[in-house]
């Protein structure tokens, strides 16, 4: 609330980052981002923060707002507006705090931050509903208006949390808004009876979004779907008054689809049996250097480990925990090949063997890439497209739910193929696959994060990826200019690339209609208690 104005011609563009103290440090670490809401100086993020929480533990936050001036992931090309730190017993004991945003760099006023605090349910339901609207009011005798939806759930003190927002449908009085699927547990509560307000707006780029109107319900009436009870007017009590017994609405809201659904866990699948396969992917160009050479990217050295073999431990030994047989497929590329060494190839099995080029565990993946370096001649260039469709035929193969495949490439940079990966990429991109690319060395890797759809969806050719599968690293993020010993950066590597590994997992599943089979051993696991803070 009432944040600094940090533009000169416009409001701010706020969005805040949460971090945490990990049990038993005194570093922070990021937890989550909300989402960015343009020109406002008092914004509602609808984004919510599960953090598990234990009562014999100090547990740590910090809350920072920035102005966002980019698309830029990187936090130190916006504008840091202010921060505040508190404990998770702070938040859980008041359910709402309201704190002051502290810029050491600012004296004056940067405004407040106010978190609510609520226990998760267990509820694993999901609704997914759609809504249009019909001749909502226009004020304006020239233009259309662009409306939006907002969603608030009510709290036990009578007032209102924001829960969900809809896209903008782009200048109509009769929107459609695409399917929503939210979790009952977050949107209601997971209580089908608890009131509901629900507010459409009229979006403006300024920021002042103007209210058409308000209406009210509940989740189980939404369940019934499209019916005579599921048509809303939108009420402005503003204009009522102004208008008095001539107000008829400011427009209705019908209820166009509606069901509830089971929502199931990558834990549930894993339960369930499906097998995760990864494939790990090697860059073998000149721009490496000379293996021989302790400044090559790929120079074996007896006492420490490079980087591409510390990426390889990294993620490979987690994924090995998730596969049944422990068995790698290795690829290479961007090399020439014996005997002839006159052919490049861009995609070769690193052991060596072309029917049966599996490396058990770890431990066989280190020895074939040690082994495949005294047998090939680095060269180039540097072309990602036939790795990732030599996996997506795999992928193409078991799209059931049995198998999931995860596509590791260690790359030291930037690659020349660029339009044929993007549109690999999108192709794969409804197959059961997830792609972790790790940059290593220094080169610079800004290219790269257009394939990492985190804040733009891939696109080729007109085409969009269905879901988001690609996640990008440089390794040299988690070596702090040498400063943390190679243990602790395997481990923030490993936590890094694979965060998003389950999410992607059950987009899939999810977008395919997929449920676990049962599960094949029955263990009782312990419980522990979820918050939510927005």
């Amino acid at each position: 609330r009432n944040l600094r104005d940090m533009d000169v011609f416009s409001k701010s563009d706020p969005m805040c980052v949460v971090y945490h103290q990990p049990f038993g440090s005194k570093q922070w670490q990021e937890l989550k981002r909300t989402e960015c809401i343009d020109n406002t100086l008092n914004p509602d993020f609808m984004t919510k923060v599960p953090i598990t929480y234990f009562f014999e533990e100090a547990q740590h936050l910090k809350f920072c707002v920035y102005d966002l001036d980019s698309n830029s992931h990187d936090l130190s090309q916006h504008d840091f507006i202010g921060g505040c730190e508190c404990t998770l017993a702070q938040l859980v004991s008041s359910r709402t705090v309201e704190l002051t945003l502290v810029n050491p760099e600012y004296s004056g006023n940067n405004g407040t931050i106010v978190i609510t605090t609520e226990e998760l349910s267990a509820s694993k339901e999901e609704l997914s509903i759609q809504f249009v609207g019909k001749k909502l009011e226009n004020t304006h005798w020239f233009s259309s208006i662009t409306p939006f939806l907002e969603f608030f759930k009510s709290n036990e003190n009578g007032s209102y949390t924001l829960v969900h927002r809809t896209e903008t449908a782009y200048k109509t009085v009769n929107p459609t808004w695409k399917e929503m699927n939210v979790q009952l547990r977050t949107f209601c509560s997971a209580d089908y009876d608890r009131n509901l307000k629900v507010v459409c707006n009229e979006f403006r780029s300024n920021g002042s979004h103007k209210e058409i109107g308000t209406f009210f319900t509940t989740v189980r009436k939404l369940m019934a779907g499209p019916s005579q009870d599921n048509n809303y007017w939108l009420i402005n009590e503003r204009r009522k008054r102004s208008k008095g017994s001539s107000y008829k609405n400011s427009g209705e809201i019908f209820v166009n689809k509606s069901n509830v659904r089971q929502v199931y866990s990558f834990i549930d699948y894993i339960k369930g049996g499906t097998d995760m396969n990864a494939f790990i992917a090697i860059d073998f160009t000149a721009s490496n250097g000379d293996p021989r050479s302790p400044k090559s990217l790929h120079y074996i050295n007896p006492s420490a480990p490079n980087q591409y073999s510390s990426a390889i431990q990294s993620v490979g030994e987690i994924i090995e925990d998730y596969d049944t047989d422990k068995f790698f497929p290795v690829l290479g590329f961007g090399a020439r090949m014996p005997p002839e060494f006159t052919q490049v190839s861009h995609e070769f099995f690193v052991n060596g063997n072309s029917t049966n080029p599996f490396c058990h565990k770890v431990q066989g993946v280190l020895e074939a890439y040690h082994g495949c370096l005294q047998r090939v001649q680095l060269y180039g260039p540097t072309n990602f497209a036939p790795i990732i469709n030599h996996v997506a035929r795999f992928a193409q193969e078991s799209r059931g739910g049995d198998k999931y495949f995860i596509l590791l490439i260690l790359t030291d940079g930037i690659i020349t193929d660029m339009p044929i990966t993007k549109e690999a990429i999108v192709n794969a991109s409804r197959l059961p696959l997830s792609i972790i690319i790790v940059g290593i060395g220094n080169a610079d890797f800004d290219a790269m994060e257009e394939l990492d759809g985190d804040n733009v969806r891939l696109s080729s050719n007109g085409r969009f990826a269905e879901r988001d599968i690609v996640q990008f690293v440089p390794f040299r993020d988690f070596l702090q200019g040498g400063h943390m010993d190679p243990y602790t950066a395997k481990l923030r590597l490993a936590r890094e690339i694979l965060a998003e590994v389950p999410e992607q997992f059950v987009s899939y599943m999810k977008t395919n209609n997929i449920v676990p089979q049962p599960p094949k051993d029955s263990i009782a696991m312990p419980q522990s208690g979820n918050l939510v803070a927005s």
